[in-house]
């Protein structure tokens, strides 16, 4: 892992993903599982629970980049734009600092929708 290392990622939510954090976490919030009541938000139709949009990050990081070993110490987050079921999304992953030493790298962490505009920006610690 070098600074400037780049990564990208095409990835999709369903109604069961949502479903099925809804589950685990316990967020039962009508917003991300009740049509009707979505359609009387903002919004207009049910979003995707933001952490479950983010995780993203942990699936890239401790599988594909750097892969398995890698320890998540950290992550900032700013939800830009609601996420919605079905649709494509890219995450996209940049190297921006290493403590070689330490083995622990900041990468700056990006979801974009298909109009190539940013969703999700934060920052992750990881140790490598």
């Amino acid at each position: 892992m070098n600074v400037g290392d780049k990564y990208k990622e095409k990835f999709s939510f369903s109604q069961k993903d949502v479903d099925l954090f809804s589950i685990l976490t316990g967020d039962k919030n009508p917003i991300h599982l009740d049509e009707d009541y979505a359609k009387k938000t903002c919004f207009k139709k049910k979003i995707i629970h933001g952490f479950l949009s983010s995780s993203i990050f942990s699936k890239i990081l401790g599988m594909n980049f750097p892969g398995p070993g890698c320890i998540y110490l950290g992550q900032t987050i700013k939800f830009l734009k609601p996420m919605y079921v079905g649709e494509k999304y890219e995450a996209r992953l940049n190297v921006l600092k290493i403590k070689e030493e330490k083995k622990i790298a900041t990468i700056e962490t990006i979801v974009i929708d298909e109009a190539d505009s940013k969703v999700i920006v934060g920052e992750a610690i990881i140790k490598f």
